[in-house]
């Protein structure tokens, strides 16, 4: 099997997972970009950064980021 056949074979697994994560992490950014909302540390920029670029990040934010 070639890469391309791998590949094609996993899309229809790839594209909910890529989907519900970009989903999340919109949500997240909405939520830490509320006028009310308080993150831990104070620093909503960070949280952002952390949700966007690491991988999953949106799950470290909703469980060790809000500050409720």
């Amino acid at each position: 099997m070639d890469t391309f056949t791998i590949f094609f074979d996993m899309l229809p697994l790839l594209i909910p997972i890529i989907l519900i994560d970009w989903i999340f992490k919109i949500y997240v950014i909405v939520d830490i970009l509320k006028e009310d909302r308080k993150v831990k540390g104070g620093n909503k920029i960070v949280w952002i950064v952390v949700s966007m670029v690491i991988n999953f990040g949106w799950v470290i934010y909703l469980i060790f980021g809000k500050d409720e």
